[in-house]
Parts: structure tokens; sequence; C-alpha cells
């Protein structure tokens, strides 16, 4: 592995306070967080059937698998009625513009990016921070050409470039260039740009489908 590869792990002390924003911003949010939780607990509930957690096993930092948790926004037989074959995105990546397993709460909940919410649980647990490549399928990773596989060197985050910039109006070859960018170019600095710029990326919510 070269330096431009370990670059980032060994900013020890930035990554340190990396992590301390992470638990700090992710339990404070939490604390905020339970009525509209059980809010949109209840309306994904009466909606569809189904739990209202969806759990998926996701790539983590140097290929270590975990389990991400998403509200649930699609049908709970979703995951047997994917057809790879229509995917919208060229690449190792599913994703469909006009989805026929989301729900009509669940669409509401992605454009939104509220179905992300739990994923503030991940970061206080440490498999994800707040800012970094968003976590990959395990499918998909075990598809990534040698230079793609870079982006997982790092923990995987809820917002970064990508969620910024389009986000799946965003070319996958072009998406794992943002991610290759940001490690090359990661500080502290550009993580706070990051979190500010999700905030009008989010309220328009461009590319979210």
């Amino acid at each position: 592995m070269n330096d431009a590869i370990r670059s980032h792990p060994r900013r020890t002390a930035s990554l340190s306070v990396k992590r301390s924003i992470d638990i700090g911003l992710s339990l404070g949010m939490l604390a905020l967080l339970p009525l509209p939780v059980l809010a949109i607990s209840l309306l994904i509930k009466v909606t569809s059937r189904g739990a209202v957690l969806f759990r998926q096993e996701r790539v983590g930092q140097n290929g270590r698998p975990f389990v991400m948790y998403k509200f649930r926004s699609m049908r709970e037989d979703a995951q047997f009625r994917q057809d790879a074959s229509r995917s919208d995105v060229v690449g190792p990546a599913f994703k469909l513009r006009h989805d026929p397993r989301v729900t009509p709460i669940g669409r509401w909940l992605r454009i939104s990016s509220i179905d992300e919410l739990p994923q503030l649980w991940n970061v206080l647990k440490g498999d994800m921070s707040l800012v970094g490549p968003r976590p990959a399928l395990t499918k998909e990773a075990a598809r990534y050409r040698t230079w793609q596989k870079r982006r997982l060197t790092v923990k995987p985050g809820m917002t970064g470039p990508w969620q910024v910039s389009g986000r799946s109006n965003v070319g996958f070859d072009q998406w794992i260039e943002m991610d290759l960018d940001y490690i090359d170019n990661w500080s502290l600095k550009l993580d706070v740009i990051l979190l500010l710029r999700t905030i009008p990326a989010v309220l328009s919510g461009r590319g979210a489908w």
C-alpha cells in the first residue's frame, strides 16, 4: 500500500478529533430525535407491511463488513425483486430512478434523506463517520476494479462529496473519483465544509432517487 493510500490514516491526531466530533454530533442529534423517530416509525408501520428499520450488510473501512441501518423505504420483499439488468447506474451499483419497490412514504423519506437518520447509530458505534464515502454493498465492492478499492481504506460516511454533488445524478466513475479526491485531500476543514454543504443539498432533494 503506497503513501497516497495511507496518507489519511496516518494523521492520528486529526482522526481522533474527527472521531470526537462524530460522537458529539451523533449523540446530540440522537437526543433531539425521539419524537420525530416515533412519528416516522408510525408512518412506516401503518402504510406498509414489514419492519420499521431496514438492516443491510455493507463494507466498512478496510473491507470490514458491518450492518447499516435505515428507515425502511421499500416493500418488505424488495431484495428479492431486484433486477440488476434494469439499473440506471453504469458500474457496480444498483439504482433505479423510478423504483417500483419504493413505498409512497419511502419515496418521501428518500427525497428528504430522512431514511438515513438511523445511521447516526452506526456513527456512534464507530462503523461509520458523519463524513466519508458512502458504504458499499458487499456484492458491489466485490466488483470494484483495483483503483476503485482505495475508497474502502477510510471509514464510510453518512454524507460526503457524492451527496453534495448531485447524488444519483453523478456517474459511477465520477462518484469514485470524488471519493478518492476526498481521501487524498482530507482535512477537518473539508469535513466541516461538506457537512455545511449537506444542508442545502438535502433541502433541494437533487439527485435523491
